[in-house]
């Protein structure tokens, strides 16, 4: 079964559980907050949610403690989120858990996410997960989203509930073809209102977007609470809608919480994930 938010150890107190545990994974259903956005039925976007573990170790059989990031890859197409929190306390749960290697730790862990993801739901696409081992740590880039930043226009804000009205476009011209970024998003959680930081890319074809209410609008969201998922595709379904774009793609990578970051990335073209490569603030 899926759980509701407030029933999730998000802000509460919860046990330090040092033994592998499964059970602790908390799937949440997408469809609720979906609807609020309009999509119930066929999905009118592709992409994944890319999630980047920091803090990863366990046991081998000798009990010597090993360490490893590993990069996750939900399907946007799964029925289910998994809670932050609850991922953290579950890669807790190997710390003092032995496994025969980092391939049994990676299986393990793609094995119970894709259950959480799809739990309730007919399994469409594999989670992927890729560790890497502290050999590889020193290969991990770090590099800004790629677009032209929104950030230098000098602009008064003034709305800060997410306000779709303020996007708007040039239906009456010839499309074109931009990449934009912002490093001004900013939403809260959904159930302790804690802050969530993050960097957003929008790539479009269509009727040019008017940039100064689009940043207006990226802003608009900094009293708002919603899980990043959630935030990403609220602004994907309100810049489809309202700005009649032709193609659309629009990707966030949050700062992390907990040893974890989320990166939702949703596009309305067929195309190849962006590489997991982490931002400054990452």
């Amino acid at each position: 079964m899926t759980h509701s938010p407030e029933q999730s150890s998000l802000g509460k107190p919860a046990p330090y559980v040092d033994q592998y545990d499964a059970s602790l994974l908390f799937p949440i259903s997408r469809s609720t907050k979906r609807a609020e956005i309009g999509v119930t039925g066929a999905l009118p976007f592709l992409g994944a949610d890319l999630w980047t573990a920091f803090e990863l170790s366990w046991l081998n059989l000798r009990g010597k403690p090993q360490v490893a990031l590993a990069h996750i890859t939900v399907p946007c197409e799964s029925p289910n989120i998994v809670e932050s929190k609850s991922f953290k306390l579950y890669l807790n749960s190997f710390t003092n858990s032995r496994f025969v290697d980092a391939q049994e730790v990676r299986e393990r862990i793609r094995t119970d996410i894709s259950e959480a993801v799809w739990r309730g739901g007919v399994v469409q696409a594999a989670v992927g997960v890729k560790m890497l081992l502290p050999d590889m740590f020193d290969r991990e880039p770090i590099h800004e989203i790629d677009g032209l930043s929104l950030d230098r226009l000098d602009i008064e804000c003034t709305r800060f509930t997410p306000a779709p009205d303020l996007l708007k476009s040039a239906t009456h011209e010839a499309p074109v073809s931009e990449v934009l970024c912002s490093n001004l998003l900013k939403s809260n959680c959904l159930v302790t209102g804690q802050p969530d930081w993050a960097s957003v890319q929008i790539s479009y074809f269509g009727p040019q977007i008017e940039q100064e209410g689009l940043l207006q609008y990226l802003v608009s969201f900094r009293n708002h609470n919603e899980f990043h998922e959630q935030c990403v595709e609220r602004i994907f379904m309100d810049i489809w809608t309202r700005c009649k774009t032709q193609k659309l793609t629009v990707y966030a990578r949050y700062t992390r919480r907990g040893g974890l970051d989320i990166n939702p990335f949703r596009t309305s073209v067929p195309q190849a994930l962006p590489a997991n490569i982490r931002t400054a603030r990452q």
